[in-house]
């Protein structure tokens, strides 16, 4: 069985894999007939997929975050690889075969990311930040454990919010020691809570986002975060018209930067500046780390990549050259006579 990261134009395979989506289309032909516009995924990757000519029961059969065995071929769609599914079935136990094997996960174990970031809220020194920080990661202890930070862009994956919470702790760490005018504890503030409520956000099953809540759609992970942080001035008896409160709901009401990526405001204050790119580096260098683990060594393109601006990336091959000056050994003359 291939995995997905392996599979190229025109090859014929057969294995097993999982719903990531599922969507009943209709053909624009007449009469329209039912067709399933499919997402495959496993630990390496993911791929479009078409499967023609639904009948009634297998849109009684099939449903997404199932496994699944399927004879399929990769066909090219758009300069972009497509399977077109000749058959299909659920996995059965005699199959022997596990949904945690199929599903991608962060590098590292949920619970050294949640220890890390419990770590970075302990190290807050104002007592008052450390306690808003606190009341609002408490909120989502559990899900950060395995929820993902997105539904597709980047850190779409078991654990992929805390990885990126992480990650992000270490380039602010630096970005502060390198840049002393930025206040360390806002950074590490603004890194935990820009995204904290993602998990309400979201629905999501061993990493994969299946919907979003009715709490994501009418307000949104930025709304509900600026709005947790009123909540935890107001238990701990903090005002609201502090500084403090009003640079804490700043941070996550500005990070993304632009109204039509999501943020009311842009940011204004030196934190929310730096928060918003280390946002953005961490993001995007992911999305690329992505591309480029599930685009076989011997490709020299990814797919194109819808976060950064749909471009694909060149695989640059440099071959290691030993240095000539000062490197080459001395060529000893014979001795003459």
């Amino acid at each position: 069985m291939k995995p997905i990261n392996q599979l190229r134009i025109q090859d014929e395979f057969v294995g097993f894999y999982l719903l990531k989506e599922l969507n009943l289309r209709q053909t624009s032909g007449t009469p329209p007939k039912d067709y399933f516009d499919i997402v495959l995924s496993d630990a390496t990757g993911q791929i479009s997929a078409k499967y023609w000519d639904v009948t009634i029961q297998d849109k009684e059969t099939f449903f997404p975050m199932q496994l699944v065995k399927i004879q399929g071929t990769v066909q090219s769609y758009r300069d972009q690889p497509q399977v077109k599914i000749s058959r299909i079935r659920r996995a059965t136990d005699d199959d022997g075969v596990s949904i945690t094997d199929y599903v991608k996960a962060a590098p590292l174990r949920p619970v050294d990311l949640l220890h890390t970031i419990k770590l970075a809220i302990k190290s807050i020194a104002h007592e008052e930040i450390r306690m808003i920080v606190t009341y609002c990661a408490d909120k989502v202890e559990d899900k950060l454990m395995h929820y993902p930070a997105a539904k597709s862009y980047h850190h779409a994956y078991f654990a992929g919010l805390a990885y990126h919470i992480v990650r992000m702790l270490e380039i602010g760490d630096f970005i502060c020691k390198q840049r002393p005018f930025l206040n360390p504890d806002l950074i590490k503030a603004g890194i935990i809570l820009h995204d904290i409520a993602k998990p309400e956000e979201m629905i999501a099953q061993m990493g994969i986002v299946t919907d979003y809540s009715n709490q994501g759609k009418l307000i949104g992970h930025i709304a509900l975060a600026s709005g947790w942080i009123v909540e935890a001035a107001i238990h701990h008896g903090i005002s609201l018209d502090s500084e403090l409160v009003l640079g804490l709901q700043h941070l996550v009401l500005s990070h993304h930067n632009l109204g039509e990526w999501g943020s009311p405001v842009q940011p204004q204050t030196a934190e929310a500046v730096a928060l918003h790119y280390i946002d953005m580096m961490d993001a995007k260098l992911q999305m690329v780390e992505d591309a480029l683990d599930t685009t076989a060594p011997s490709e020299p393109w990814t797919p194109m990549i819808r976060g950064l601006e749909n471009k694909a990336l060149y695989r640059l091959k440099i071959e290691e050259e030993s240095v000539r000056s000062g490197n080459e050994k001395e060529t000893i003359a014979p001795p003459s006579g």
